[in-house]
């Protein structure tokens, strides 16, 4: 028993050098996956275009930015491709996974005759703003409330704009 909780915390503590890069690609996936989808809401397209760029844009975007760290880390330290990978890699892993949600709603094609499906991804968003707020806090040590706060304002105005630019574009269509 003592050997596996010793394996648990040997593993944590070698993820946690790792944390940042989590809360950087979790944030910025769950960003930019749904200021795609407030866009796509805004210019009332169809729900099936959501799921196209929503899914193109995690799995690129997510390269791009493992890739961007990938050399980023590279260029700090020239001969230590292991470390460079690994924190590549735990960017990609955050920025999919949790980028991912904002799309979720349509891809299980969740609706209610209260709540449409944007309405859900709205609520899935929020929460994991709130959640990734508070594991930023533990990261940082700054307050939760505060952090949490700033996640979701920065991610409820890239909506937001996301939104307007779909609404006033809409026409264009």
């Amino acid at each position: 028993m003592y050997v596996i909780l010793y394996l648990i915390e040997y593993k944590f503590m070698q993820f946690k050098k790792y944390l940042p890069e989590f809360v950087y690609g979790s944030i910025d996936g769950t960003v930019t996956t749904f200021a795609i989808v407030s866009g796509i809401a805004g210019a009332a397209l169809s729900p099936g275009i959501v799921l196209i760029l929503g899914i193109s844009n995690v799995l690129a975007d997510g390269f791009s930015m493992a890739s961007s760290n990938f050399l980023s880390e590279r260029s700090r330290d020239h001969h230590n491709v292991s470390s460079a990978f690994k924190t590549a890699l735990v960017t990609f892993v955050s920025f999919v996974t949790i980028g991912f949600i904002p799309i979720l709603p349509y891809l299980l094609r969740l609706e209610t005759n209260n709540l449409s499906t944007f309405q859900f991804s709205c609520i899935f968003t929020g929460l994991i703003f709130l959640f990734i707020g508070v594991f930023r806090a533990k990261i940082s040590g700054d307050g939760k409330i505060i952090s949490a706060t700033e996640t979701v304002i920065i991610g409820t105005v890239a909506a937001s704009i996301a939104y307007c630019v779909g609404y006033f574009l809409k026409g264009l269509v």
